[in-house]
């Protein structure tokens, strides 16, 4: 399996259009349209559509990413929208996020080999506050053979059952952990894709 680096998604971002919407991700809507706004750690957050959604909702957003030029468009994308987000280049496998200092963290599309999820997604759950909300998605195990695009390397995909047990002995409670369906317009028609999506809180008040 070659290793996907920083310098392959700078190039990926390189035009001038995004390459993905501006809108934010379906299901970041659902989760934390009924939270209450608080600091929130948007962990490979690319160009930003979902750090710049929560922050025009009131949320104090950090964006974490290890491509430049994401950041850049993202810190872009948030002048447009007369937002502030604090944006962060690091690699997550060597970023720490502060302990227990969000109330919401994701992780959307974060697509590594399994034991590097394991690292990020530890380092995650621990920046998650007292009754604070971890959110993740990514392209489901299954949506390899049975859903549309998304990488096509087995080992990157995961499952939310895989990511429920990343996060055992981390306090957290899991709400939510389960395959989801996405639709997708593509030039052939609607198709469907598989997701994986994880719901978790660490109890208490924040």
């Amino acid at each position: 399996m070659k290793a996907v680096d920083s310098a392959e998604w700078d190039r990926r971002y390189a035009g001038r259009e995004l390459v993905w919407t501006s809108e934010p991700n379906r299901f970041l809507v659902r989760e934390a349209e009924g939270l209450a706004p608080g600091t929130a750690l948007d962990l490979a957050s690319g160009e930003g559509r979902n750090a710049v959604w929560l922050a025009e909702r009131g949320w104090k957003v950090t964006g974490v990413d290890f491509s430049a030029v994401g950041l850049e468009k993202g810190a872009g994308l948030a002048a447009a929208r007369g937002v502030d987000v604090e944006w962060v280049l690091a690699d997550l496998l060597d970023y720490r996020p502060k302990f227990a200092a969000f109330k919401l963290v994701i992780v959307f599309y974060l697509q590594v080999p399994g034991a590097q999820r394991t690292t990020i997604l530890r380092g995650a759950a621990e920046a998650v506050a007292p009754g604070g909300t971890l959110v993740l998605v990514a392209h489901d195990s299954d949506n390899l053979a049975h859903g549309h695009g998304g990488p096509r390397d087995p080992a990157v995909l995961y499952t939310a059952e895989d990511v429920s047990r990343d996060l055992e002995g981390f306090g957290l409670r899991i709400e939510r952990a389960e395959r989801v369906e996405r639709p997708v317009d593509t030039p052939d028609g609607p198709r469907t894709a598989l997701d994986a999506l994880v719901r978790a809180s660490r109890p208490g008040r924040n």
